[in-house]
């Protein structure tokens, strides 16, 4: 007699059978049948980053949502700041390509492919076309890595400068070489031994305290003077002041917490990231339909956990409050994967989801998330576990929460 998990992983297989009809081939049609209408921010997430065979999946249904759907943008997880490097290449064709991929996406991943052919096609497909109808290209990360925080000075100077030329002097909080002495040397901002120990932080120092209240009073006079920065300057200019008025508060904020002794310190770190990130998606919302790719935790509804040095924490991630403001119009599509060969991931043990859909003949496939959780019945299937830290299963208790999942059976080594 079969054991006892081999009848339920029998009974799982045919519960997928059962919803044969809502695994297809993975392009924007069938991701877009999954969703009751065309949502302004399509999120697709993804379990590691760099694979090329990923890239290349997101870039093949960007292209498809563009032609199809009307998108015209597509945000990534990438410094906010420098992705208008990228937006600027990809619109009007100033710099290189080499150039922007160097200095307009972070983390590194300006190296890869999949990233490089994505702006290379933003700006061939845009070239001729009217401002109007032409792509658009956002980071929407905060100017954040995982070792540390960038100096505030950018934003602050960009701010200070946008509403010198286009306010009256004496409506601005402060001169610029006021905040070029609270600001003082940039490494005093970006020592990487103040993310282990607070006290090597300058977030709660005088000056950064100052600093706080006049990014405070320049992102409140922006908002003030809207009608007439709108008359003095483009639509495009006072966006960008919003993103530096937004990036610099969050990165005070965030320094901040950098310099917290108290047990709650990372959470509060993964939150205001996450909070940072979800402000950005908003203001791309607002610009039009758009397709968002990062990691599936900045992405899910639900809360993101993380084991760190200090222990587990808990957050709620940059989709999870969009999608709290947006309602129907965020969308959620979580990616699982196979194997990962060349980092040790092989394949999936069959009690697993990723098992489950292992065991199908695709390669990749786009499945209806909550009528397959309903399939698989009220005792989910078992989390797979990881050999490599790179790469974060999907956990199943999550499927209910997404409107659709995109597998893929086996990613490849990049190129």
């Amino acid at each position: 007699m079969a054991d006892t998990a081999e009848t339920a992983d029998i009974a799982h297989v045919a519960d997928i059978a059962d919803i044969a009809d809502t695994i297809h081939a993975v392009d924007a049609a069938a991701v877009m049948r999954l969703l009751p209408a065309r949502p302004r921010l399509l999120a697709l997430g993804e379990p590691t980053h760099g694979e090329d065979t990923l890239l290349d999946l997101r870039n093949g249904l960007f292209r498809q949502l563009v032609e199809e759907e009307g998108y015209r943008t597509i945000a990534i997880e990438s410094d906010c700041v420098r992705g208008l490097i990228v937006d600027e290449y990809v619109t009007s064709g100033a710099g290189t390509l080499d150039e922007v991929m160097e200095r307009g996406i972070s983390h590194g991943w300006g190296e890869f492919a999949g990233n490089r052919e994505l702006v290379r096609w933003m700006r061939e497909f845009n070239d001729g076309r009217p401002a109007s109808d032409r792509l658009r290209f956002a980071g929407f990360d905060g100017p954040l890595e995982i070792t540390g925080a960038a100096s505030p000075r950018e934003a602050l100077m960009a701010l200070h400068g946008y509403l010198s030329d286009r306010v009256d002097p004496n409506l601005l909080p402060c001169t610029l070489e006021t905040l070029d002495r609270l600001l003082g040397a940039d490494d005093r901002w970006t020592d990487p031994a103040a993310m282990r120990d607070p006290a090597r932080s300058v977030g709660r120092s005088a000056e950064a305290r100052r600093l706080r209240l006049l990014a405070d009073d320049m992102e409140a006079l922006v908002d003030a003077q809207t009608p007439q920065l709108l008359a003095a300057s483009s639509r495009d200019d006072w966006e960008r002041a919003c993103l530096y008025g937004r990036t610099a508060t969050g990165l005070l904020r965030y320094h901040h917490w950098m310099a917290d002794p108290s047990p709650a310190r990372m959470t509060r770190l993964v939150s205001a990231r996450d909070q940072m990130m979800a402000h950005n998606l908003l203001a791309v919302a607002a610009r039009g339909p758009a397709l968002v790719h990062a990691q599936n935790s900045h992405l899910q509804r639900e809360k993101s956990t993380m084991r760190m040095w200090q222990g587990p924490v808990e957050w709620w991630s940059a989709g999870a409050l969009a999608s709290a403001r947006l309602g129907d119009e965020y969308a959620f599509v979580a990616t699982a994967l196979g194997t990962i060969r060349h980092q040790g991931v092989d394949a999936p043990p069959p009690d697993t989801v990723e098992g489950l859909l292992y065991a199908l003949p695709e390669d990749r496939c786009v499945v209806d998330a909550r009528r397959l959780a309903a399939a698989l019945g009220d005792v989910p299937p078992t989390p797979r576990v990881s050999p490599w830290f790179g790469y974060a299963t999907l956990d199943p208790a999550h499927l209910a929460g997404s409107d659709g999942l995109v597998f893929v059976k086996d990613v490849g080594p990049g190129r």
